[in-house]
């Protein structure tokens, strides 16, 4: 994971870490986008808006199963992912 000065973890380095998790399972991914309202087609364009990567963390806090294999696969706490979704709210990237 990658760290920045002064923060445990840099929120847009883990934010495209869970997109990546995402996508590297096409059910995970179809129902991120049916939840987000987006499709393949217009993902690049919605990733450039500064609130789509806060609202990959928060996809993943509304399931805890989702929440859980996110977090073992970056070797992190869970609430590591709500701390770093909080940084998003603080301006802290």
């Amino acid at each position: 994971m990658l760290k920045r000065p002064g923060y445990s973890i840099d929120p847009e380095a883990l934010a495209t870490s869970a997109l990546a998790f995402l996508a590297a399972d096409p059910e995970r991914l179809g129902r991120f986008l049916a939840t987000s309202g987006l499709d393949p087609s217009n993902i690049r364009t919605a990733s450039r808006n500064p609130n789509f990567l806060p609202s990959v963390l928060d996809h993943l806090m509304t399931d805890d199963r989702l929440l859980m294999a996110f977090a073992e696969s970056e070797n992190i706490r869970p609430e590591t992912i709500a701390e770093t979704r909080a940084a998003f709210s603080r301006g802290d990237r």
